[in-house]
């Protein structure tokens, strides 16, 4: 780090700190009660990257950062802990993480990272290899890092397309209750498979929680075409036709 970087991180760090002594809100303030205000911008950070839109990306990681100073600073500020001492811990943790880096093991595959990472994590005294992931995840993401985590201990599907047959499998099984009565093994099979297309997805190469968000977003920007478009012909969006919004959705698509 050079010394202009060093004295713009002091000063980052000087502004926290006054904040928390001088402004009437931040003085105020929790771990518990800023918890939410932290998860709001890494999922603005998120949609900032997917949509790559640089400029927005260096504010959101800004965002971030002033979240991550101000948890340390009313950590420090309870006597629970200072930011030099997280700083410090987290130092340690990366060193003992990355001994292909920091020590003599071989890892010449990001697979092989993931590997050691887990086994240094279980002789650290994690009692189970899923401790850490929150049950707050999104449910996805959290299909998605379970599956991670066993597979790194060699619990997985050999090839990408032995996990499509089980993705298959499990669409006739929903398709089996789907007309039926019993709502809870509808929710069950439809469950199942969700959890087989992580499973897929993380098996070639996509990350669910993101290609979600990607087609969710691509939905609501085409619907938001045809309500342009109808506005413009003075047609409520309530009176519209299913034909008439379809043919706006096709045009839609020729627009991205």
């Amino acid at each position: 780090m050079t010394k202009i970087e060093e004295n713009t991180m002091q000063e980052f760090v000087d502004v926290v700190r006054r904040l928390r002594r001088e402004c009437p809100w931040d003085k105020v303030q929790t771990n518990r009660s800023i918890r939410h205000y932290t998860i709001e911008e890494v999922f603005e950070l998120a949609e900032a990257i997917d949509q790559e839109k640089w400029d927005d990306v260096k504010g959101e990681l800004g965002d971030i950062l002033l979240n991550v100073l101000l948890h340390a600073q009313i950590a420090e500020d309870e006597g629970k802990f200072t930011l030099v001492e997280m700083i410090e811990a987290e130092t340690k943790k990366m060193i003992e993480r990355h001994p292909h880096v920091f020590g003599n093991v071989d890892a010449e595959t990001p697979e092989q990272v993931k590997v050691n990472w887990e086994r240094i994590k279980t002789e650290a005294g994690r009692e189970s290899i899923f401790d850490g992931i929150p049950v707050a995840f999104p449910a996805l993401a959290r299909a998605y890092k379970i599956q991670d985590r066993a597979a790194r201990v060699g619990f997985d599907w050999g090839k990408a397309e032995e996990v499509w047959e089980k993705v298959e499998e499990e669409l006739d099984e929903l398709k089996e209750v789907a007309g039926g009565e019993n709502d809870r093994r509808k929710e069950e099979e439809f469950g199942d498979l969700l959890f087989s297309l992580v499973n897929y997805a993380r098996h070639i190469g996509v990350n669910p929680e993101s290609s979600l968000r990607m087609a969710t977003q691509k939905f609501q920007n085409r619907f938001l075409y045809i309500e342009d478009e109808l506005d413009k012909k003075n047609i409520s969006l309530h009176d519209a036709t299913l034909d008439q919004m379809n043919e706006l959705w096709e045009k839609s698509k020729g627009k991205e």
